[in-house]
């Protein structure tokens, strides 16, 4: 379903699956990042590739001093998609990571997906990411970046919202978490 939005293989994961995708034939890496974490040494096993390295933590409102996603983030990962989609000796293969791949990675890649087509329903964009990485729980703030950004009046928020419930009613835990974690708007409409 992926293949449906861009021309090249497309690959979900958090640092520790990095390692597994050195012979992949990837050729774009979107690395985002926790500020002060360290580089992941994989890289240095994947040849020649184009990286963009991006540093905030995994929040979405100001949290215990962290690092919130910003506006000027999610416009960087947005030129990266747009570029990879001109790039003229083609691209191999897109890695987008994040610490666990689950939550800034599938955001990043859910938006360059409904950027690269912009006239199929972003629920789309969403359901070709979960089919590339199951446990996807985009951060809500970069998604609003993302749709404001895009003009989406709201339907990119709608779809990582019903994403949000529809995993959030498989995984209770998931939600716990999100709620310990300052997460609150993600899963409102999933506490009683």
């Amino acid at each position: 379903m992926a293949r449906d939005f861009v021309p090249f293989g497309l690959t979900v994961c958090g640092i520790e699956e990095l390692n597994g995708f050195c012979e992949a034939g990837v050729t774009h890496v979107l690395s985002i990042l926790d500020p002060g974490h360290p580089e992941p040494t994989a890289f240095g096993s994947y040849g020649e590739h184009k990286r963009l390295e991006l540093r905030f933590h995994d929040i979405i409102d100001p949290y215990m001093g962290q690092s919130l996603p910003q506006r000027a983030d999610v416009e960087r990962i947005l030129a990266f998609g747009r570029d990879l989609l001109t790039e003229p000796t083609g691209v191999g293969g897109l890695l987008v990571h994040c610490h666990a791949g689950i939550s800034r990675s599938t955001a990043a890649l859910t938006m360059i997906l409904a950027q690269a087509s912009p006239d199929r329903p972003a629920a789309e964009a969403m359901a070709a990411v979960v089919g590339i990485r199951h446990k996807a729980w985009p951060n809500l703030r970069m998604i609003e970046f993302a749709d404001e950004i895009l003009e989406r009046r709201g339907e990119l928020v709608d779809a990582v919202r019903a994403r949000h419930r529809s995993y959030g009613r498989e995984r209770p835990d998931l939600v716990q978490f999100m709620i310990d974690n300052g997460r609150v708007r993600e899963v409102a409409d999933l506490i009683d």
